[in-house]
């Protein structure tokens, strides 16, 4: 009867050591550091290749647009003006990625890994959007024979496809890497002192 009437007592007292200690896991698990590295590597090459598309477009834009006419020119201007907005967005998130210094805080590193992945999910669909968009500027163009209509949803449904090809694939290599964690933390225990490390031989 005395175990008995004890067991609540010790459920709280778990709970209670349980609370204490877990928000110690946020405070250094030294293989996090690692891993946010290369989540952080992957996002500046991700920048670096956005960067070099939206570079070569704009030159080819800006030669393209220079000497030719009606729907290859406005296909050549909208290549320009997407991509000079690509560039931005390139040169600022490589600037942040640089920035960032690899943590090794438990929490901090899972928002930014849902973070990044969220992020490139809501992109894939814009550039679903941007496709569709593309489409119907063409399709009224050749409605309404509006060649320069023609040449801007050419080159949206192109630079829409190139975005989701590249979104895909930053996905893949985030989503993969996302699925090291368990690895990383299985060797983490919590006791009263706070993380403890157990190797396995």
């Amino acid at each position: 009867m005395q175990t008995s009437s004890n067991l609540p007592f010790r459920s709280v007292l778990i709970l209670f050591f349980f609370l204490v200690s877990f928000p110690l896991i946020a405070q250094e698990i030294p293989a996090l550091e690692e891993f946010n590295r290369t989540r952080l590597d992957y996002n500046r090459s991700g920048m670096l290749i956005l960067g070099s598309w939206a570079i070569g477009n704009m030159v080819w834009g800006g030669i393209g647009a220079s000497k030719t006419t009606g729907e290859v020119k406005a296909f050549h201007q909208m290549n320009l003006y997407w991509n000079a907005v690509n560039l931005a967005i390139a040169g600022f998130g490589y600037y942040q990625a640089t920035k960032e210094v690899p943590g090794t805080d438990f929490w901090a590193t899972m928002e930014a890994q849902q973070s990044i992945e969220k992020i490139l999910l809501v992109n894939a669909a814009l550039d679903v959007s941007y496709m569709a968009g593309g489409l119907y500027m063409k399709e009224r163009g050749l409605r309404t024979e509006n060649s320069r209509l023609v040449g801007f949803g050419k080159s949206v449904i192109l630079q829409g496809a190139f975005l989701m090809a590249f979104d895909a694939v930053m996905y893949g290599f985030h989503q993969a890497h996302g699925k090291e964690i368990p690895g990383l933390i299985q060797n983490v225990s919590l006791g009263l002192s706070g993380v403890n490390f157990r190797m396995n031989f």
